[in-house]
């Protein structure tokens, strides 16, 4: 026995010195990845640098830094003649002017050099400042890859291109206060910084109460103070410029564009844009900037007492965005800070908020919603709503929530082996049983085929080289006895009611299909419509490589062939872009067809998942109407139909490479059931008691 035990001892130290060396080994290969990733996003950062740099000092004198050259002379010499307001391209407070007059004596080159230079430099300490006030506890991964991530989304976000782009002061009001919340120490330098940021940002005043009502009743009065001395000095130094920008326009507004364009993201541009003018909008206007001062501050209190101090700094920006009489691009900074804020108790809900937030900040609105009327409203004020919905309605998790720090795990299905053992799958793709977020789904579907759109536009190489293609892939049907193109378009010609057939088909179903078959597996199999959404897109991407590199006239664009264009009538060869089509988009990506591939895709779908025999013979019917149009119509080629069947053949390929099978293993379908209604998550290292309190201040938010 004691033998015995010795033994046992002896296996019990050598098992845990080989999971102790195994921890080791696993904490230096994860330290390894983190730095090769931290690497990488730093020269990421280098290279939106240079980058910016480059875009805006390729742009020619008098189109670059459009703000700041209002002042540029004949000799290209900055000089001040006449009032700062002159033009409607200076926007800022007369305190910004008066910052800006010893570049008068700058030559315009060396200006815009370092003008560039300098603001890039803003940009990275505001990434840097803000990656490390995130509220804690971070982890060090986290810690690692938060600054060089800060820069990057700076970098790309609309309001730091625009400000580079016009040269405008705008990244300086949030660095200084910045640095006034986390970086300087004291009440007195902490409101001094706020109160200057005021000075050249009227409506971030609002950080002093801020500061009064989070306790910092020093810090608040010291900014008021700073403030009203920075502006008093204005008034001194250019009295009528300070009588035109407070009086006349009312703290600035009226200056620059009109108040009701797009560019003026504010309640009061959005206002005017729905047609409010007079009295009634001013007064709607005032009302609306109380209540969302009054809820976005009290908001921001709260997230500052839990510990939130960023987010709440966020908050406030948003606050003081919307309630500005004018918010240009270049001001709405802020709405990306508020990126911090954590939403969701479930895991799989976590990154929805920070994803909306940086494609509303980082893309256009054309991009975000299809130019469909009903959407405009939304369209043109989205990131208006984004700045309200971080200010007003968005339920920030406090940090004393129990899913703070542990959100409810994601379901993930199984691991399904590989049919072919040979055939490794990738083992950072995870298939998820719940279905996605469907705001969240919806925004990157619009700004994936708006990508799509404008990729297939571009992927243009001009008329002599498609004709040239086209005419390969002509000889090559001829000599494999498959050029039935001409044949079918002239038959189905002379049959009206086919024709017209045709027409439509090839007209309405290519989106419709597609798009209700996701709609039904998003609701009824949410873990099947993962895996054919992932293969679709795939399928697109290849087709988009495919445009790129192989642009071809379909037969309706080959002169000298007879061919009858039965969709969009006949074509005028005289002219090189065939019309006013080409704007539209581009008639050269016709290999390989994705009319096609994506009713192969549809068809494919439909006999995998369809329950009933005659849906599943109506998924076979969908591809071969749709080949017949293209030929009839005379839109593709039959070798484009073979284009489109082989991206789609990769799609699911790659699809089945990355996340297996699309049948899962049963055991995992049953575990991944959902609780029954009224049971709480399985939280078992959280006291109940903690739980709900988080959960009561979590829904008050």
């Amino acid at each position: 026995m004691p033998g015995s035990r010795a033994g046992t001892r002896r296996r019990e130290g050598r098992r845990s010195v080989a999971n102790a060396e195994h921890s080791v080994r696993g904490d230096a290969t994860a330290g390894t990845r983190t730095g090769a990733a931290r690497a990488v996003l730093w020269l990421v950062v280098a290279a939106l640098a240079v980058r910016q740099m480059a875009v805006v000092l390729r742009q020619p004198p008098g189109e670059r830094l459009t703000d700041l050259e209002t002042w540029i002379g004949e000799n290209g010499v900055l000089h001040v003649t006449g009032s700062l307001y002159d033009t409607d391209r200076f926007t800022g407070t007369p305190f910004a002017g008066l910052v800006l007059k010893p570049l008068t004596r700058t030559a315009e080159q060396s200006l815009g050099v370092a003008w560039t230079f300098g603001s890039l430099l803003l940009v990275a300490a505001l990434g840097i400042i803000a990656a490390r006030a995130l509220p804690g506890p971070v982890n060090r991964r986290t810690a690692l890859l938060a600054a060089p991530v800060a820069i990057t989304l700076l970098m790309l976000s609309l309001p730091v291109r625009n400000a580079l782009y016009l040269g405008q002061t705008s990244i300086l009001p949030v660095l200084l206060v910045l640095v006034g919340c986390f970086v300087v120490r004291g009440e007195r330098a902490s409101g001094v910084l706020i109160g200057v940021a005021a000075a050249l940002q009227p409506t971030v005043l609002l950080f002093a109460a801020l500061l009064w009502l989070t306790g910092r009743r020093r810090a608040a009065l010291t900014g008021g103070a700073a403030f009203a001395a920075c502006t008093a000095l204005a008034w001194a130094a250019m009295p009528h410029d300070s009588w035109t920008y407070w009086v006349h326009h009312v703290a600035g507004a009226g200056l620059g564009d009109q108040a009701d364009s797009l560019a003026n993201q504010s309640l009061h541009g959005a206002l005017l844009r729905f047609g409010l003018e007079g009295p009634l909008e001013i007064a709607l206007f005032l009302v609306l900037a109380a209540a969302v001062c009054f809820l976005g501050l009290r908001r921001a209190v709260r997230y500052a007492r839990d510990g939130q101090l960023l987010l709440a700094v966020a908050v406030t920006g948003c606050v003081a965005v919307a309630v500005s009489p004018t918010a240009w691009q270049h001001q709405l900074l802020w709405v990306l800070l508020a990126v911090v804020g954590r939403v969701g108790a479930r895991a799989s809900e976590r990154m929805v908020w920070p994803a909306v937030v940086v494609l509303v900040i980082t893309l256009p609105g054309k991009m975000l919603l299809p130019n469909i009327e009903a959407v405009f409203p939304v369209r043109d004020n989205v990131l208006l709503i984004a700045a309200l919905g971080a200010a007003c309605v968005a339920p920030f998790l406090p940090r004393t929530s129990p899913y703070w720090q542990q959100p409810i795990p994601t379901d993930y299905a199984a691991p399904v082996p590989a049919r072919w053992s040979r055939v490794p799958l990738l083992p950072f793709w995870r298939r998820v049983l719940s279905r996605p977020n469907l705001l969240l789904e919806l925004l990157l579907i619009r700004v994936v085929y708006s990508a799509y759109q404008h990729v297939r536009l571009a992927a243009t190489a001009g008329r002599a080289t498609a004709e040239h293609h086209g005419g390969q892939v002509h000889s090559l049907e001829q000599w494999l006895h498959i050029d039935i193109e001409h044949w079918v378009n002239h038959a189905v010609v002379r049959v009206g009611w086919l024709r017209d057939f045709f027409d439509y088909y090839y007209s309405t179903f290519h989106f419709i299909v597609p798009l209700a078959i996701l709609g039904v597996l998003y609701v009824r199999r949410p873990a099947d419509y993962r895996w054919v959404r992932s293969s679709i897109g795939f399928a697109t991407v290849l087709a988009l490589v495919g445009f790129w590199l192989y642009p071809l006239a379909p037969p309706r664009l080959m002169p000298g062939l007879g061919f009858i264009d039965t969709v969009h009538g006949v074509q005028d060869f005289a002219k090189p872009d065939y019309g006013t089509l080409t704007g539209v988009t581009n008639q050269y990506a016709a290999m390989p067809s994705l009319h096609f591939g994506w009713s192969l895709w549809c068809g494919v779908v439909i006999v995998m998942l369809a329950p009933k025999t005659w849906m599943k013979l109506l998924g076979v019917l969908h591809p071969l109407f749709t080949v017949s149009a293209i030929v009839a119509t005379g839109n593709h080629w039959v070798l484009d139909a073979v284009g489109g069947a082989l991206v789609v053949a990769l799609g699911f390929g790659l699809t089945y490479l990355l996340s297996g099978p699309r049948r899962l293993q049963e055991p995992a379908v049953k575990a991944a059931q959902p609780p029954a209604a009224g049971r709480p998550p399985d939280r078992a290292a959280v006291p109940e008691r903690v739980k709900a309190e988080g959960e009561a201040v979590a829904g008050k938010s």
